[in-house]
């Protein structure tokens, strides 16, 4: 979800700062594309280390336990 939503605001920055001429006063849509793609390539990439780190703990082996108790006899040895 993070990452979707992150490629989604480089989109949308990219489409705002690069293609939209139109002009509104008070507010320049370079800057809000700038902060735009920024932003979404912030959450990318914090996607990403936490993808990355998620897969490191999990190499599918598993460790037992044994105990042994002296004095104890197999019924079915």
């Amino acid at each position: 979800m993070v990452t979707g939503t992150s490629i989604f605001l480089i989109a949308v920055g990219a489409v705002v700062k690069f293609a939209v001429t139109a002009t509104v006063s008070g507010i320049s849509l370079a800057t809000v594309g700038t902060i735009l793609l920024v932003v979404g390539v912030i959450g990318l990439l914090v996607a990403l280390v936490f993808l990355m780190q998620a897969g490191r703990g999990h190499t599918g082996t598993t460790r037992e336990r044994v105990i042994e108790r002296e004095g104890y006899v197999d019924p079915y040895a």
